[in-house]
């Protein structure tokens, strides 16, 4: 049995880890993954690079194949519509937040800020008089009662509708009046309707309400009526009387079960809902993995290939959903059938919002780096999703969603847990943001007033153009000339950092896709095979981007020159070195770029180059219509241009206050000290062993051995001769 198959893995998943030469769990997938495996929603913080990836992906992967196996051999339960049990509540009659059971005998809905209501499949016209009983089953905000099939599901919001809500107010056409009393948690509401008379009156616990509502409407009367519900994060069972009900049917009423035939009437909203086979349609996956970047999307779907090498009959079958890929060829795999999509949030809303994905057997919804998916303004999509994933699927299992990410203490990523998961575990083993001990990270101060080198360079890098219309030239001290000047010597450092440290291997980082560009293009200038390099950022076109990638990490390039977006999560194994060109305004994301070395206990360096002197850079907002492409307004934000200034120092003085560390500085000359690793570091590699062993320790013992023995020999040499004198 292997370490993982202790945690609930099976065996089939267990032997493509060990392939993998993935000995023990780490820490986060220890906790998570019998969480995920238990059916619990997760909420993960912990180090980048610490197995976030595998420790959703193996549950996950594992419970789809168990799913696919259970209907594969007829083990699956039914949800039964209205063939043999017409008395159910609706799978489609209902809003995008409301979960129906398999039984169609109760409903939830966890959407905080609005109703979400629910007919029944069945309903009574003509004459006759009807009860049912709905039961509160978890504290919230619900009404019950009666509608037609053209009410709105907000149930008492217009004139064919009429309810009584837990706040003790009846309802019709948005007039709310008081009635009866409250009610909540465990109550039973009987609700009554006489078709003869044409009222609507309640019951609480068999107690009587009265009369509730008088239909004075010739039209309205002459309607079909059904059972119907409305909840805002809350729960309710409903017993239409094919069992006993729990308080005695009033006088003169029967079951609404037990309508005549010539009275009975079918909801038209529901379409065909007989016997509803849990077996999800081709293009219904059960879990959606969203990622914010192509790199990232890749990198977990090829996790996922990874880990089913040994899961077979039944087969699982993944899909990527990234841009820049045929959508065609996403399309036909989708009518061939799939059940775990990972993609990114684009392709996922146009092929969702086609119809090409079904959201109804969804079971799994996973947001990786939720920080950076929320940032990137993705908050509304994934809300607007969650609504249309059903909480409870075809088969009766409870939606679970997972969200992970190296920074999950952001205000962000709390909120929104908070308004879509349902009572998630914390697998929190980060807490506040640090850098682990295999980084050595350091910065080296750009200074353009005492390092003046810039002023006789021949050849420098190609700047960025904000300084175009500047009047900027050598001896001058304006702020212009100094911002030009941090930009050329940038580059000088970034080269200079290179061959101090013989880096044959480095991500390096940039402020914007033209800084990355330019740079791509210096180290092909100045140094050829010897810097190669290639870029990696959202201007580049989908299939480059995964070509340069893979250049990469199979080191037929020695450097990759990114943005943030571009680099989230990325895994390159033994990465020794990263350099920050450019200190970036988010704090977080200097965790997550210093975080792509010192991995798997191998060493890495950071190096962070920080002008100390403000610098004029591009920053294109939403008032930018191109949004950067091919625009050169360099006047200042606050003048309508599409430029700030960038004080670097402030952004130190934060990180270093959100790490709660001095990092240590270096000189121009980009050497660092090693004496925090006793000097025995190999960047990239794993640390040596410090002087701990036994050997080692003897050794550094030896000579404060022999001083103490010599002054042993001194002492008892004197006491010798005091005591012959005496």
């Amino acid at each position: 049995m292997t370490a993982f198959e202790e945690f609930g893995v099976m065996p089939e998943i267990g032997k493509a880890i060990d392939e993998m030469e993935w000995m023990l769990p780490t820490d986060v997938q220890a906790e998570a993954i019998p969480l995920i495996l238990g059916g619990g929603d997760v909420l993960m913080a912990a180090e980048t690079g610490s197995g976030k990836t595998g420790a959703f992906c193996l549950p996950i992967l594992q419970i789809v194949w168990e799913t696919l196996r259970d209907i594969r051999e007829g083990k699956a339960g039914k949800a039964v519509g209205n063939m043999g049990k017409p008395w159910t509540l609706s799978f489609t009659d209902r809003g995008n937040a409301m979960a129906v059971t398999p039984d169609g005998l109760r409903c939830q809905s966890r959407e905080f800020k609005e109703w979400h209501g629910c007919r029944a499949t069945t309903g009574v016209r003509g004459k006759g008089k009807y009860y049912y009983e709905a039961t509160v089953t978890d504290e919230g905000l619900c009404r019950v009662g009666w509608s037609t099939e053209i009410a709105n599901l907000d149930l008492g919001t217009d004139k064919f509708g009429f309810g009584f809500g837990g706040t003790g107010k009846k309802s019709n056409c948005k007039q709310f009046d008081s009635y009866g009393e409250a009610f909540g948690k465990m109550d039973v509401i009987g609700c009554m309707l006489d078709l003869d008379r044409g009222e609507v009156s309640f019951t609480k616990n068999g107690t009587s309400l009265g009369l509730a509502f008088k239909i004075n409407d010739a039209k309205i009367r002459e309607s079909s009526f059904f059972p119907a519900v409305v909840l805002k994060n809350a729960e309710m069972s409903f017993n239409f009387g094919e069992t006993d009900f729990k308080y005695a049917i009033p006088d003169g009423f029967v079951a609404v079960c037990k309508v005549p035939h010539d009275y009975l009437a079918v909801n038209p909203n529901t379409g065909s809902e007989a016997a509803v086979d849990s077996k999800p349609k081709p293009n219904a996956p059960q879990a959606i993995v969203i990622e914010p970047s192509r790199e990232l999307a890749e990198q977990t779907f090829n996790q996922i290939q990874k880990f089913k090498k040994y899961l077979k009959d039944p087969e699982v079958q993944e899909l990527l959903l990234i841009g820049g890929v045929n959508i065609k060829d996403q399309m036909e795999v989708l009518q061939r059938g799939v059940d775990i999509i990972v993609g990114t949030p684009g392709r996922l809303e146009d092929l969702i919002g086609n119809g090409y994905v079904l959201l109804s057997g969804c079971r799994f919804f996973v947001l990786d780096e939720a920080d950076g998916l929320l940032k990137q303004g993705y908050t509304e999509l994934i809300e607007r999703l969650h609504k249309q994933i059903p909480k409870i699927t075809a088969d009766g299992r409870r939606l679970q969603m997972v969200v992970c990410s190296a920074t999950l203490h952001s205000f962000e990523v709390k909120k929104l847990a908070e308004k879509l998961m349902h009572f998630p575990t914390w697998v929190d083993l980060k807490g506040e943001d640090a850098v682990p001990e295999t980084v050595h990270h350091v910065v080296c101060m750009v200074d353009p007033q005492k390092d003046n080198s810039w002023q006789s360079l021949r050849s420098h890098i190609q700047t960025d153009g904000v300084h175009a219309r500047d009047n900027v030239r050598p001896g001058s001290n304006t702020a212009e000339t100094l911002s030009e000047a941090v930009k050329m010597l940038k580059g000088e450092y970034t080269l200079n950092a290179i061959n101090e440290h013989n880096m044959d291997r480095a991500i390096i980082f940039c402020r914007t896709k033209l800084d990355c560009d330019n740079l791509e293009r210096y180290l092909r200038q100045v140094g050829g095979n010897k810097y190669s390099c290639v870029c990696l950022h959202g201007d580049r076109k989908p299939q480059e981007r995964k070509a340069n990638l893979e250049k990469f990490k199979n080191k037929q390039v020695k450097f990759l020159i990114c943005t943030d977006v571009a680099a989230r999560g990325l895994d390159v194994t033994g990465l020794p070195f990263i350099i920050n060109v450019t200190l970036p305004d988010e704090k977080s994301n200097y965790v997550h770029r210093i975080g792509r070395v010192g991995r798997a206990e191998r060493m890495g360096l950071a190096i962070s180059l920080v002008s100390t002197v403000p610098e004029k850079v591009w920053y294109h907002g939403q008032w930018c219509a191109s949004r950067g492409k091919n625009c050169w307004n360099t006047n200042l934000t606050d003048v309508k241009g599409c430029c700030m200034w960038y004080d670097e120092k402030m952004y130190l003085a934060e990180i270093e206050d959100h790490l709660n560390v001095t990092i240590q500085q270096i000189d121009k000359n980009l050497k660092v000290p090693m004496n925090d690793f006793d000097g025995k570091v190999v960047y990239g590699e794993k640390r040596l062993n410090t002087g701990t062993g036994y050997k080692d320790h003897v050794e550094q013992l030896t000579p404060v051995v022999k001083e103490l023995a010599k002054l042993e020999r001194e002492a008892q040499n004197l006491f010798l001769k005091r005591m012959t004198v005496q």
